[in-house]
């Protein structure tokens, strides 16, 4: 075979290692670039990169999940996100090297990695087949064809400056100053395939997280409730600087779920089935759930993975249609022990029917705090039942309630490693001081929440370092579903100091000192602050 020559005559040279790497680093983001846009464009189009990011959130083991909730808290998705394209590079660098030599190889690489992306974007109902396959296509396509050109430029580069004048120079060596210049027209093209990428992703992100359905949420008005929520006492509302509010704002409520990207649901189209173990199935569509009599409960959600002293704990007004209410309707079957909650995206929670004809409050929301559900927080309906930690219980983006039993169905977070059954433990928080926060000797609030759904708090005190527990100040209490705030004034003496609280729930029994983790049904122990008090 004779070697390849430039129109000079020169031969031609092929990329170095590291050019190489380069080019498959930018044919890579450019094909994920053209996924994006793509999917944004196409109906039922699928983001790949987070198909394959949820993907991975359904097959990681439990413990790997808990360790990551515990390390980022709410940030574990953009990692993850994050990590998929840092894998995507390295991918996309290793293909860019092996393509110096065996370029049908690296080019089946890239389209075997598109493949891989529609595969998991298949998993996902929501997703259109064909527009999935379009889009893995049309990346793949880019992809290669990206690589072609930069491959060819990175190899100019190289004959470039590897037959530029060398004269003072020893033979086969190039001065810095050729190659620096002959990799110029290499790494623009480069930087061009970046902005490429870039514009390409921005616009089909743009595209997917269109702020139609937020107009849409925002010209809503919920319905007057049959059953209003009583209103909110003076008294049950503790002004202490730096305490968490009674009602936690929608935009400052704690979000946990498996969703990488929050739904967007048209409640134009949307429905919700009630099936299963049932007599009378029916669909109800978003207009004929809202002409159903509401009512409003003051109702704290927790997360199981909420450590001691976490803020995976919120407290909200919410507004919807009373479960049992559907359940009549339906009417449910002898043998019909659990309640699955089925989400938009797939996601599965489910808990046992009795709670469900049982408790008041539980409900099928679409109001939360006198406004339409936020989408982070399952627009257009999801459930809320008091008592449970939301992984049994609160369901997002409701698309369907499923009357089964226990042994014929298992929620997301079962196999998992959790347990089946997710009672609300008795649970406490000081919130002021801060951990490790500095204050001034004399009278100083010490305060926080407590919460016991379905129980109701009935009393909470303090302990300062090995002292006597003292009782706290507790605001009124709206409902026994809802957190009660607590105040306790300490006369702090200079030094260190640490503050301990526990609860005592309206049965009369007291938070257990006991410290365990979040798995398999939630974290116990009492909560402890350190403070330094100067003088």
């Amino acid at each position: 075979m004779t070697s390849a020559t430039t129109p000079s005559g020169a031969p031609r040279q092929p990329a170095s290692g590291r050019l190489a790497a380069v080019a498959g680093v930018a044919a890579t983001a450019v094909a994920l670039g053209v996924t994006e846009l793509v999917a944004g464009l196409l109906p039922g189009g699928r983001s790949l990169v987070l198909a394959v990011g949820d993907a991975v959130v359904d097959r990681v083991p439990g413990w790997l999940e808990r360790a990551a909730i515990a390390v980022l808290g709410t940030a574990d998705k953009p990692v993850l996100v994050v990590g998929v394209l840092v894998v995507s590079a390295a991918v996309g660098a290793a293909l860019g090297v092996l393509a110096r030599r065996l370029f049908v190889l690296a080019a089946l690489g890239l389209a075997g990695f598109a493949f891989v992306g529609v595969v998991a974007a298949l998993a996902d109902e929501r997703t259109s087949p064909w527009a999935a396959v379009v889009c893995g296509l049309l990346g793949a396509v880019a992809g290669v064809g990206v690589l072609r050109f930069l491959l060819d430029a990175a190899a100019g580069s190289a004959t470039r400056a590897g037959s530029a004048p060398s004269s003072g120079v020893d033979a086969g060596s190039v001065p810095q100053r050729d190659v620096d210049v002959g990799r110029r027209p290499f790494l623009t093209l480069v930087a061009v395939a970046a902005v490429v990428a870039a514009s390409t992703t921005v616009a089909g992100r743009w595209l997917a997280s269109s702020d139609r359905i937020e107009q849409i949420r925002a010209a809503l008005r919920l319905p007057r409730p049959a059953r209003p929520a009583p209103p909110v006492p003076a008294a049950a509302a503790l002004d202490v600087p730096g305490l968490t509010p009674l009602f936690v704002p929608n935009d400052d409520f704690y979000r946990i779920d498996t969703a990488l990207t929050v739904p967007q649901v048209d409640p134009g189209t949307w429905t919700l089935e009630v099936r299963g173990m049932v007599d009378r199935p029916f669909t109800l569509t978003y207009d004929e759930l809202l002409a159903m009599p509401h009512v409003e409960a003051d109702v704290t959600l927790a997360c199981v993975s909420n450590e001691v002293g976490g803020g995976l704990v919120g407290n909200a007004r919410w507004q919807g249609v009373p479960l049992r209410t559907l359940l009549g309707r339906a009417g449910v079957r002898d043998g019909a022990t659990q309640l699955l909650g089925r989400s938009v995206d797939g996601f599965t929670a489910g808990f046992p029917v009795a709670l469900a004809l049982g408790t008041q409050d539980a409900l099928v929301a679409v109001g939360m705090n006198g406004e339409p559900l936020p989408a982070a927080h399952g627009f257009p309906a999801r459930l809320v039942v008091p008592g449970l930690y939301g992984y049994v219980s609160a369901t997002k983006w409701l698309s369907a309630i499923e009357l089964t039993t226990f042994e014929d169905e298992v929620g997301y977070w079962i196999p998992r490693g959790w347990a089946r059954e997710g009672p609300v433990k008795t649970q406490s928080r000081i919130d002021v001081p801060a951990v490790a926060s500095t204050v001034r000797a004399g009278v100083r609030p010490v305060a926080g929440v407590a919460w016991a759904p379905t129980r109701g708090i009935e009393r909470v005190e303090v302990r300062v370092d090995d002292g006597p527990w003292v009782e706290a100040r507790l605001a009124d209490s709206l409902d026994v579903d809802c957190w009660r705030q607590w105040v306790l004034e300490w006369d702090a003496t200079p030094g260190r100091h640490v503050l301990t609280v526990r609860a005592t729930d309206g049965t009369g029994e007291p938070q257990t000192d006991e410290r365990t983790p979040v798995a398999p049904d939630g974290a116990s122990g009492h909560h402890s602050v350190e403070v330094l008090v100067e003088g």
